[in-house]
């Protein structure tokens, strides 16, 4: 059976080593020291009966955006997925990030080409995709940057403004095409081929 419990320092090690066996993209022990001391309640690890770690999140909040969190890294160990363990993680990183940081959502990257990962966070967790960042990873593979609004009225405000950029942008280019339908056209001195004589005026 696993569990879910907070990150405490003694597991870091145990983390760094999910992180390289599972994923490409790993970090140097000082980030996740800086990870543990900056947000200590929003970062979870799965451990099994053993007591060995099977699986982490680590989350924090945007240094330049206090009400958004982010997902830095999410990891199971290959003989324990397909057991609902990553999800779990996501919820309880979710759940630390609204009630200890008060945090409108909650972002993360994926890879275009990792279909495992963005199915979880997008059919599972209900991720949205906000945008895709080309050449985001050190490969220069693109990335699908997902949100999740983790409260129902910003999410709705999110959605009005939205449309109304839609609508906006869609009003400026019809702006710009009557303007356009409007401009005299230029007279041609060529006709049928032949160049036309214009008779210059003293």
């Amino acid at each position: 059976m696993v569990s879910i419990r907070p990150c405490q320092i003694g597991d870091l090690m145990s983390m760094q080593n999910a992180n390289l066996t599972c994923l490409p993209e790993n970090y140097q022990m000082k980030y996740y020291l800086y990870h543990f001391l900056t947000w200590p309640q929003t970062s979870f690890v799965a451990e099994d009966d053993k007591g060995n770690v099977v699986g982490y999140v680590l989350a924090k909040i945007d240094e330049n955006d206090p009400k958004r969190g982010h997902i830095t890294s999410l990891a199971v160990l290959r003989s324990q997925r397909k057991l609902g363990i990553a999800t779990k993680l996501m919820k309880q990183a979710e759940v630390a990030l609204l009630e200890v940081f008060d945090a409108d959502c909650v972002s993360l990257h994926v890879r275009k080409s990792n279909r495992a990962a963005f199915s979880l966070y997008h059919e599972v967790l209900k991720f949205k995709i906000d945008e895709i960042e080309k050449e985001y990873y050190g490969d220069k593979e693109d990335a699908y940057s997902m949100v999740l609004y983790l409260k129902p009225e910003v999410e709705e405000e999110k959605e009005r403004e939205k449309q109304l950029e839609k609508i906006n942008k869609a009003a400026k280019e019809s702006i710009e095409a009557a303007k356009r339908s409007n401009e005299p056209q230029p007279v041609s001195n060529v006709i049928h081929g032949k160049k036309k004589n214009v008779k210059k005026i003293e």
